[in-house]
């Protein structure tokens, strides 16, 4: 049976970005499903189980804190690494994300190759193959 691509669910309720990242991600290998708000970031974690999540923090509706607290509360979705990419910089903001279960701490504006080499390092030893 042949390897799947990793799949990265990327959360964030502003198109432009999910649409830049996801071009990057596919180009470079990987499988991409989206989510604009967090309620749909669990549904899509839930039915999906992506291998790592990118979180934006600032979500309409329920936050990007909070859906990520609620992954990592649920036995089914606690292991997937979560990629807080955020336009949160003040101090403390990073402290604030990894307590609610983020692994990895972005901010925006992040170049995509950067959040790729964040990806690879929450994914080692599934590095994707580049297309040429």
């Amino acid at each position: 049976m042949a390897k799947t691509a990793p799949l990265v669910l990327i959360v964030d309720d502003f198109e432009d970005n999910r649409e830049m990242y996801a071009q990057y991600l596919r180009f470079h290998g990987y499988d991409v499903a989206e989510a604009d708000n967090g309620q749909e970031a669990l549904r899509q974690a839930s039915g999906l189980h992506p291998d790592v999540i990118v979180m934006d923090l600032s979500l309409p509706g329920m936050d990007g804190w909070e859906a990520t607290r609620r992954l990592k509360q649920d036995a089914a979705t606690r292991d997937i690494p979560v990629i807080a990419l955020t336009g949160h910089a003040l101090t403390g903001s990073e402290h604030t994300a990894r307590e609610a279960g983020c692994d990895r701490f972005l901010t925006k504006p992040c170049a995509p190759s950067v959040l790729g080499q964040e990806i690879r390092r929450v994914l080692p030893g599934t590095p994707p193959a580049r297309r040429s």
